[in-house]
């Protein structure tokens, strides 16, 4: 008993401790449903608190898209200068509130973005957990203590004259204009790598294939070229179809009337939004359609997609070409990376295009997402519009970071097999095409009937048949004559 006394009394004096330190480290929050302590060095408060409870999903927290952070934190700054313009927001809140929106595009602050990518209610704790980060830093930055709401409001002032329905969806379409530049600029930097491909392979001969059959002659570096060719076409249409993304709705609050809102607000806000982030961003002329409307996501989406499929052809073509080596066409040697097989010896595998392949057919099946989601929305709000902003985003960052794995793994280390290219052209039936205008047709015919069941070369019989000079035949091969190039 005398031993038991001092442990009871020990454990009691913890329990308080705790209970003390706990009361310590927490704030009292409150919101429509009630109270709710926070943690006392939280930047977040209660609505972002009630998020974290209910949304806990894929884990991938808003945080994760740094770009799309930094969308949050230009929007909340162009609307607090166009409040501030029109006379509702004090110079003093203003100022606080642009060193704290300042610091996140900075890069800062962003791990307290904390709600899952996956939530209800059409965005709007992604939004408060905006509005209250924001608010938070703009007091700690003013000297304040976090939660001292009396002196900046994440509704009153963080939200001012504005709504999830327009504040969200122009933060989704910053983030992706962010990346976008970003996207396009590996694009443009792996379809540089095919031209220079292009040009180091441009006298290579070799048979171009239509069905996986042998077609006619043309060079490797033709081949290449086209590969850079078809990224450079999608460049064009990713720059094309970001122009949907620049028509905003800020302004529009609830569902387009612009209630809360003052007079003026719509236009300066979308003003300072285009100073901001550096694009010509604008108002709709109609802010009801353009809060129901998802057309810029889908039409961004669509580039994407059509990207995608494109790197997908162009991988599902190198892997062919590399095939083999012994049995398939192993015109190309792609880098080897590491061993392909833990039961064959000596395999190795064409990882980095199907890599590029498994990310290509995941953005094609978000674009399906977004697709779905855009057209069920109800009446006047989209509340489908997070699961679109996943999809888009993951494509973007999938493609980003895959692009220059792609190019630096695989395609600047690609080599050609010269004598390989050069063996299929001397047995190829195909070669016999660019022989019309010297034998005639009906000849040709012949050569290439004899060939198919003789199972001999085209050049081959030629040469037996003596139907050309050797010198004949070195013009007939030049493959400047053989594919256009003169």
């Amino acid at each position: 008993m005398k031993r038991s006394l001092p442990i009871k009394i020990l454990s009691l004096l913890m329990l308080i401790s705790i209970q003390y330190g706990q009361a310590q480290q927490t704030r009292t929050e409150k919101d429509l449903l009630g109270e709710k302590q926070i943690p006392a060095d939280a930047y977040y408060g209660v609505q972002t608190a009630r998020a974290l409870e209910n949304f806990q999903v894929s884990g991938i927290k808003t945080s994760f898209y740094p770009d799309y952070v930094r969308g949050y934190a230009m929007v909340k700054l162009a609307a607090a200068r166009a409040n501030s313009e029109d006379g509702r927001l004090s110079k003093e809140k203003l100022a606080l509130i642009e060193k704290a929106c300042l610091a996140i595009i900075d890069g800062k602050y962003h791990e307290h973005f904390l709600v899952d990518m996956y939530q209800g209610g059409a965005g709007t704790s992604a939004n408060m957990n905006a509005n209250e980060v924001i608010a938070n830093i703009a007091l700690e930055m003013g000297g304040y203590a976090k939660g001292r709401y009396d002196i900046i409001e994440p509704h009153d002032d963080l939200n001012m004259g504005q709504s999830t329905n327009d504040v969200y969806p122009t933060a989704i379409k910053v983030g992706l204009l962010l990346h976008n530049d970003k996207l396009i600029a590996e694009l443009e930097k792996l379809s540089k790598s095919f031209h220079a491909k292009g040009e180091e392979f441009k006298d290579i001969l070799k048979m171009g294939r239509t069905e996986g059959q042998d077609a006619v002659p043309m060079t490797l570096g033709q081949e290449f070229h086209a590969f850079g060719n078809q990224l450079d076409a999608e460049i064009k249409s990713l720059k094309s179809m970001e122009a949907y993304l620049y028509e905003q709705n800020m302004g529009a609050t609830a569902i387009g009337t612009g209630i809360t809102a003052s007079p003026g607000y719509a236009e300066h806000c979308a003003k300072h939004l285009a100073q901001i982030t550096g694009k010509p961003m604008y108002l709709s002329a109609d802010l009801i359609a353009a809060t129901s409307s998802q057309q810029g996501f889908v039409m961004y989406s669509s580039a994407l997609k059509s990207t995608a499929v494109t790197l997908s052809k162009i991988s599902s073509d190198l892997i062919f070409l590399a095939s083999g080596p012994r049995t398939g066409i192993f015109e190309i040697n792609l880098p080897a990376l590491q061993p392909g097989s833990s039961i064959m010896p000596g395999k190795v595998n064409p990882v980095m295009p199907e890599l590029m392949n498994l990310v290509t057919f995941k953005v094609m099946g978000n674009d399906m997402t977004v697709t779905l989601a855009a057209h069920s929305g109800l009446l006047q709000l989209n509340a489908y519009e997070p699961v679109e902003a996943i999809a888009i985003m993951e494509s973007q960052g999938l493609l980003f970071k895959t692009l220059p794995l792609f190019r630096t793994q695989c395609i600047d280390g690609i080599t050609a097999n010269e004598d390989v290219t050069k063996r299929y052209i001397e047995r190829s039936v195909g070669i016999v095409t660019a022989l019309n205008p010297v034998l005639g047709y009906e000849k040709t015919t012949e050569l290439a009937k004899e060939a198919l069941e003789s199972g001999k070369g085209i050049l081959e019989l030629i040469r037996e048949k003596k139907l050309l000079t050797e010198d004949q035949i070195k013009k007939l091969l030049d493959p400047a004559t053989l594919t256009g190039q003169k």
